[in-house]
């Protein structure tokens, strides 16, 4: 059995092996359930209108109703970068689960690089093919990054994770604030820099008619082929802002998964009240800056700044006061139906959140079912409600007859380099 550096000598440490259902940790699997649905959420307005209309309500097809700006507020508060930031802090706490099993090892953390290799690649395949708003990607370049602070303790690795997104979250805001200052007529030289800013804006009001055309009317092969020549660029991006959001977020989850706070617990633990503190001044934040925006009529800039900026700092308490309550509540034992059918969506989110793309692309390009364009935000909270159905029910079917989800199974043969029984009841 090999021996980890960081054990006393004749110490002997678990054998590298993938993490069977016994040794699974429910909780996480129930927090990466609710953070799968919650993403098709985040993502609906991309994968059913142009771009543009993701974060700038405008966008939408006669520029919105008045329903489309409430169901904006509402989502940018409780779910834009909150959602997709969970997941990230789960991911985080996988990284360190996967190396602990063997103490450390060298062989542990050489298949978790692996590992994340192939996960860029499944991003990628994703990005071309299914959707253009993919995280994958970007969790790969972050999770490599990651993984070289793995050995730290869940105190540094905290203390790291919330600098880095303190300080990331400013040059984000930096970033977004001349040209809203511009916009709201605030900066000096703004009657400079307008037309600068309004050519800029018309460049991406273009490039958004013309997804939109592709879109509503071009075949499969013409947007594949779009998207391989015109926006390749976008995974470079991806990769970039890791360096922003996702590596920050991930070394917080390892911090956290470090602390112990995944672990079954009773009662309330230390620290409760301190998260409903951060939660609620998360949620106040965000609604401030929501409403300061949509007060000054979602002008494009301002509503990047928010979007983009001021978001990424509102959400982190949000993120860390949430995450610490969820945590403690999913480790409580749970016996209802739809703890059951999250917990088994969470141990497929990878074939769940694969499999939305797939479904959204042939509801709503136009080559397949052609409803590109066709629903305001309000309507598609039904078409969420539905996903999370089906999300929940080919979960629950398909782990009764496999041992894991079609993705899962793969990337697993693949980290390992060996073929793995996938039906249940085969050895």
């Amino acid at each position: 059995m090999d021996q980890s550096p960081n054990q006393p000598p004749g110490t002997q440490v678990a054998p590298v092996a993938p993490v069977e259902q016994p040794d699974r940790l429910p909780s996480l699997d129930l927090m990466r359930g609710i953070a799968v649905l919650g993403i098709l959420l985040a993502n609906i307005t991309a994968f059913a209108h142009i771009d543009l209309a993701y974060y700038w309500p405008p966008a939408l097809p006669g520029g919105g109703t008045e329903a489309d700006r409430m169901v904006w507020l509402a989502q940018f508060v409780f779910v834009d970068g909150k959602l997709r930031g969970l997941f990230t802090l789960l991911f985080g706490a996988g990284l360190v689960l996967f190396v602990e099993r063997a103490g450390g090892e060298e062989r542990a953390i050489f298949l978790q690089l692996r590992r994340l290799c192939w996960l860029a690649l499944f991003g990628a395949l994703h990005f071309y093919l299914l959707f253009r708003g993919d995280i994958l990607f970007g969790y790969a370049c972050g999770g490599l990054v990651a993984l070289m602070f793995v050995r730290l303790s869940g105190e540094r690795l905290l203390a790291l994770g919330l600098i880095w997104s303190v300080v990331a979250g400013a040059f984000q805001v930096l970033a977004y604030l001349t040209p809203a200052l511009v916009e709201l007529g605030s900066d000096p030289a703004a009657a400079d820099a307008m037309s600068y800013y309004r050519e800029y804006w018309r460049g991406q009001l273009t490039d958004a008619a013309e997804q939109a055309r592709l879109m509503t009317g071009g075949s499969y092969g013409e947007i594949l082929r779009y998207r391989v020549v015109e926006e390749s660029g976008l995974l470079a991006n991806y990769a970039r802002y890791a360096l922003f959001e996702t590596i920050p977020l991930m070394l917080l989850g390892m911090g956290l998964y470090r602390c112990g706070i995944y672990a079954p617990a009773g009662g309330r633990t230390p620290g409760w009240r301190l998260a409903l503190v951060a939660v609620a001044a998360g949620l106040a934040l965000n609604l401030a800056v929501g409403l300061w925006v949509r007060s000054h009529g979602f002008g494009p800039f301002t509503t990047m700044l928010a979007f983009f900026g001021l978001s990424n700092l509102a959400n982190l308490p949000l993120l860390l006061g949430g995450t610490w309550l969820l945590a403690h509540w999913a480790a409580r034992p749970h016996h209802s139906w739809l703890a059951e059918r999250l917990e088994q969506a969470g141990r497929m989110a990878l074939s769940n959140y694969v499999g939305t793309s797939l479904v959204m692309m042939l509801l709503f390009h136009g080559w397949a079912g052609g409803l590109f364009g066709q629903f305001g935000r309000m309507e598609l909270l039904l078409v969420v409600v539905l996903g999370w159905l089906l999300m929940l029910k080919f979960s629950h079917l398909w782990l009764t007859r496999y041992r894991q989800g079609p993705l899962e199974w793969l990337w697993r043969c693949l980290t390992y380099w060996r073929r793995f029984p996938l039906r249940r009841g085969l050895e």
